[in-house]
């Protein structure tokens, strides 16, 4: 059998930005590379395990004999352990065996590196090299714009394993979705797609959020190279792909990256900073170099290797302070003597600054955050932690509360509604209806509305109206847009059936015309972050629970005009100030029949010289049942 051959892809150069934690291309170097040294074709591997006494390459190729394959150990006190084997190529199934010098422990370890993983519930390794020619070249060309503050943002979230089943519930296969995913989110109008976690994870229920793969796309769906082919064929439709990433904890799971080399490597060795109540993980060490670069390193290869647009940081707020869910006692206290965990907010400002600048501003990063945290989408520059977008919880948890209320006593209520225009332009929000308010037993989104099946459905036309008129970008979970009636299951399809029902084609078809309203309609988008793109009417009508405002871009010709009924009263002859003279033409309306509503529409809308609501100018319309009107 052939030994270690002694190989190094490290200069010293990159040894001193590795410790530095400013080496963030380490997936160039560190896991495993088939190469050919000598003219001897095979594999060179590379870990970091710096209280290890020996490391071993186990695997197919060596009957997992942990004596054949030893790894050198670099002399620059790097803890790096790397080496050649030969003959040892593509699809050949291995871990790291690791005797440490701490009481001498032994751990059996997957790579953190590997670029494809065993189909769960295996947990090896596997050498791979993803070979695969793009034909993007166009989008990777214009995305920057595709991808500006100042340019339509609708995102339809997707978990990949049960977004859609074939007959015999088996998921579909990236290069299956590639074909009907890739044509159904164009023909819904949405510009992204964004994926729950795509890294390999070991357990379905964590719906890909407690990772152990982080360079590898799960192989539950296919191989590396399909989902490049994925993500390949969302770009030639002009569709621009998120990414879900948690750089906020990982699993225990004996394979993981957990007490790596018999040491906490990866994780905080103090437990009130290392480890979550929650969700009975492990926090990164944001203050250990090395581990700061794997985490960007691991940012900048999705946005590198895969061409991905852009990647939405999951639970910003357990990163940010080291109480999160902690009584008194089980935290401490920072240098000033208060809860902000400085490690994790410098280690988020280092990440955003390196991905603006490795992709100059072509690529977005966008924060699920739940606090009143300031700055989280101001530039590093000016003191922020350099997000482009920031999640809008406030928003959506008070829009829901108010939407649930049987509509007799919303207009106690109107403030739920209102409260949003007073921060909504301290960050750039993105609006968000996602995975985590469809489960748990808080129901689907239309199942969360009251009254009968016809206000059930006219509510969530409303609700979509409402969501789409409000400033900020938005995002919407699978299923929402055709109301799926049953709460979220990821071991099950959508109920794809429930479109042969009109109430159902109904709001799906208004999201399509939602979609292409607001892809069409600069006063939806050219502003969207400033307090310049919106103006009320009138937020005081509580008692017919009626808001009318307008919506702004950089021309005033292209200006919208917004009026919403939250009560099943059609509203006519309902009068609106109006800032200037002209003819109004009604450019959606949620009752329109082919939505399945009441066909309340205003076919001539004319201004008149009554003053209303402080302006000289003012126009009738019917607002109507559960509706809102948009006009030009």
């Amino acid at each position: 059998m052939s030994k270690v051959i002694p190989h190094s892809l490290f200069t010293d150069f990159d040894i001193n930005l590795f410790k530095g934690g400013k080496h963030y291309r380490l997936y160039d170097k560190l896991g495993s590379h088939i190469i050919e040294l000598d003219g001897i074709e095979g594999t060179y591997f590379a870990v970091w395990a710096p209280s290890a006494k020996s490391v071993s390459v186990v695997g197919d190729f060596n009957y997992w004999n942990a004596d054949a394959h030893r790894l050198n150990v670099r002399w620059d006190s790097s803890g790096i352990w790397e080496g050649f084997i030969p003959k040892v190529g593509k699809g050949a199934i291995y871990k790291y065996k690791i005797q440490s010098h701490n009481n001498d422990i032994w751990t059996e370890k997957a790579d953190p590196f590997a670029r494809l993983c065993e189909h769960p519930p295996k947990t090896a390794s596997i050498v791979w090299s993803a070979d695969y020619k793009w034909m993007d070249s166009a989008w990777m060309g214009y995305r920057k714009d595709k991808n500006g503050l100042d340019r339509p943002y609708s995102v339809y979230e997707v978990h990949i394993g049960s977004w859609k089943r074939d007959a015999s519930n088996n998921v579909l296969s990236y290069k299956e979705l590639a074909k009907e995913l890739v044509s159904y989110v164009k023909e819904m109008g949405y510009t992204h797609v964004e994926f729950m976690p795509v890294m390999e994870y070991p357990y379905d229920p964590s719906w890909g959020y407690q990772l152990t793969g982080y360079f590898a796309p799960t192989s539950r769906f296919g191989t590396p190279e399909e989902f490049k082919f994925l993500v390949d064929a969302f770009h030639q439709n002009d569709i621009g792909v998120i990414l879900d990433w948690v750089p906020s904890h990982f699993p225990e799971d004996a394979h993981g990256l957990g007490f790596f080399d018999g040491s906490h490597l990866y994780e905080h060795p103090d437990r009130r900073k290392g480890y979550h109540p929650d969700w009975k993980s492990l926090i990164f060490n944001y203050g250990r170099n090395e581990v700061r670069a794997f985490l960007i390193s691991n940012a900048l290869f999705w946005l590198d290797q895969y061409h991905v647009d852009g990647l939405r940081v999951d639970a910003v707020a357990s990163m940010l302070y080291l109480d999160y869910s902690r009584e008194d006692g089980e935290w401490e206290p920072n240098m000033y003597g208060n809860n902000e965990n400085l490690e994790a907010m410098s280690f988020i400002r280092e990440l955003n600054q390196e991905v603006q600048a490795s992709f100059q501003g072509s690529v977005q990063t966008i924060a699920e955050e739940s606090t009143a945290f300031s700055g989280v989408s101001r530039p590093v520059e000016y003191g922020g932690l350099g997000f482009g977008m920031k999640w809008m919880m406030g928003w959506m948890h008070d829009t829901l509360e108010y939407f649930k209320k049987e509509p007799i006593y919303r207009r106690h209520h109107q403030n739920d509604l209102t409260f949003s225009m007073t921060y909504a332009f301290t960050e750039n929000f993105m609006l968000p209806f996602s995975h985590d308010e469809v489960v748990y037993g808080k129901q689907s989104l239309v199942y969360r509305m009251p009254g009968d099946e016809w206000q059930r459905f006219a509510n969530l036309r409303l609700l979509f109206g409402y969501m789409f008129t409000h400033p900020g970008t938005k995002l919407m979970f699978m299923g929402g847009e055709f109301g799926q009636t049953a709460e979220w299951n990821f071991q099950n399809s959508l109920d794809w059936h429930l479109l042969q029902y009109q109430v159902h084609a109904g709001v799906q078809q208004f999201v399509k015309d939602l979609n292409a309203l607001y892809k069409s309609s600069p006063a939806l988008y050219e502003k969207q972050f400033s307090p310049e793109g919106f103006q009320w009417i009138d937020y005081g009508d509580h008692e017919n629970s009626v808001l009318t405002y307008i919506r702004k871009g950089h021309d005033a010709e292209n200006d919208l005009v917004i009026a919403c009924n939250f009560t099943p009263v059609v509203r006519e002859n309902y009068r609106i100030g109006m800032p200037k003279k002209g003819k109004l033409k009604e450019v959606l309306n949620s009752d329109d029949v082919k939505y399945g509503g009441t066909g309340k529409v205003n076919p001539n809308i004319k201004t008149s010289n009554k003053p209303w609501h402080g302006h000289k100018k003012s126009v009738e319309i019917t607002i109507p049942p559960l509706g809102v009107v948009i006009m030009k």
